[in-house]
């Protein structure tokens, strides 16, 4: 079992060094933002698309395969999953509503003509359903009906709602995880507190101590390694002690497992100490003091031709990803 490498979330991937590796992270961060909005209030094509271009956007990249194979793999199944339940799941407008006026309303007895037509004779749902259809539209897409349990019938419903409700929740999910991750394995966490810095500068005027938040969001992305660290090292110390969890029971696991608990926490407090010594003994004594040097940034032409994808990207969304 290893934590670093079956699950690198979070961490930053320094060989192979990529084009998008090498990209400014100001640059990159504006696409993350674009992406992350973009699917807002969008129609399911542009969704579908984004996922697309993620995806394609990954092989380009040339990553190698022990890195993307279980993120993609995992987040594809998991979207898949969400789609697959919301699909066959109520949409919520197959709802019966009680109806404001009685079902039975007053009657006269009236005298009528023989010749007269009887026209409650014939059932409204009937007249409706013998009309001819103007468009091939469907609301109900699939209606198959799949085993009996006791008296009931199961029958799997999907319908243009849950279908639509389907591609937004699992295109989101991958859209949001995908492209996150994508961004923290090809950006330092360096370049991520310089372009949060500079682009947080405004806030400055304000009174925001924006040198301390970043600061804190450096150490944090830091910090992530070191907890699946600690996390691996406990797990396999469990496992060499061969402890047999069915003699234990429920109470000999659970205190087993607390105190495993305790001494993780034990070991990220003292990682955390370490740190901060560290620190101190290099001579940072504040972040408005001690002037942080996060990262030089340097615009290429690749960065100008990136920038200018980005209009592109939203002239796309406005003119043909909306909701219709």
């Amino acid at each position: 079992m290893d934590l670093l490498r079956s699950l690198p979330i979070g961490l930053y991937l320094e060989t192979p060094v990529t084009w998008l590796h090498k990209t400014d992270p100001r640059v990159k961060l504006g696409w993350l933002v674009s992406i992350l909005l973009s699917p807002i209030a969008a129609n399911s094509a542009w969704r579908l698309s984004i996922v697309g271009f993620l995806v394609v956007l990954t092989f380009m990249l040339r990553i190698p395969g022990r890195v993307w194979r279980r993120q993609l793999g995992l987040l594809a199944a998991f979207s898949l999953l969400l789609f697959a339940i919301t699909t066959i799941a109520p949409d919520g407008l197959n709802v019966s509503y009680t109806p404001r006026l009685p079902a039975q309303d007053l009657s006269f007895n009236m005298v009528r003509s023989p010749d007269a037509v009887d026209i409650a004779e014939t059932p409204a749902d009937e007249a409706l359903a013998n009309l001819p259809q103007p468009t091939r539209y469907r609301y109900i897409l699939v209606q198959q009906p799949l085993f009996r349990m006791g008296n009931r019938q199961v029958i799997v419903k999907v319908t243009q709602r849950s279908l639509d409700l389907a591609i937004r929740i699992g295109t989101l999910t991958f859209i949001l995880l995908y492209s996150s991750t994508l961004y923290l394995l090809t950006t330092a966490p360096e370049e991520i507190a310089a372009a949060f810095e500079y682009l947080a500068q405004p806030l400055k005027r304000l009174g925001v101590p924006v040198t301390e938040i970043v600061l804190t969001l450096t150490l944090s992305l830091r910090f992530i390694p070191l907890v699946l660290e600690e996390v691996q090292n406990l797990v396999r110390a469990v496992r060499t002690r061969g402890i047999s969890w069915k003699k234990l029971g429920f109470r000999g696991s659970a205190q087993v497992w607390l105190t495993v608990a305790e001494r993780f926490l034990e070991n990220l407090l003292l990682r955390a100490e370490q740190i901060a010594s560290a620190m101190l003994v290099r001579g940072f004594v504040g972040a408005n003091q001690h002037q942080v040097r996060w990262y030089e940034f340097r615009l290429r032409l690749r960065d100008g031709i990136i920038m200018t994808g980005i209009l592109a990207f939203w002239g796309l969304r406005i003119y043909w990803g909306g909701q219709g």
